[in-house]
């Protein structure tokens, strides 16, 4: 596809989850299906005629196996963040349907304990998961993501 080709695809409206623990990190997985370092916080598609809340309970569970009874959803963010896939993986990702993703970003608590997480869920997309600390949260991303996880950062730093 080319350039032109791909700036007139529509974004994916998607949810972000800022998943933070009792001592304000951030809940950070590495993909499964990724050949290099590629750590994200849970996100996930909206599907047709879901609320974006709804879907964002939805994806953390099925990500990270936490319920929605494990946390508390402390701030949602103002708008919507866009970011664009790398041109080369346009096609490879949704049919080459979308450009990249629109997030509606949650700000949640975690309320549990380290033992009720669980990436071994029945469609696993992360190998792996810790704990960040806010401050190096951006430098783990995978670069495209960096200056929309840049964003939600400022946006929820009221909350930390």
């Amino acid at each position: 596809m080319t350039p032109e080709e791909i700036a007139k695809l529509p974004y994916r409206p998607n949810v972000g989850i800022m998943l933070v623990n009792r001592a304000n990190h951030v809940f950070v997985a590495q993909r499964k299906d990724r050949f290099q370092d590629a750590w994200q916080m849970p996100q996930g598609g909206i599907d047709r005629g879901e609320d974006a809340r709804v879907a964002a309970l939805r994806e953390l569970e099925e990500e990270t196996g936490v319920t929605q009874d494990l946390v508390e959803i402390i701030a949602e963010s103002d708008g919507w963040l866009p970011y664009d896939l790398p041109h080369d993986v346009v096609p490879k990702f949704w049919g080459g349907k979308y450009r990249g993703q629109e997030q509606k970003w949650y700000l949640m608590r975690f309320l549990g304990r380290d033992d009720q997480i669980n990436i071994e869920t029945d469609h696993p997309e992360f190998s792996d998961w810790c704990w960040q600390p806010v401050d190096q949260l951006v430098e783990k991303i995978v670069p495209f993501k960096r200056e929309v996880y840049a964003r939600v950062v400022v946006e929820f730093s009221a909350h930390f």
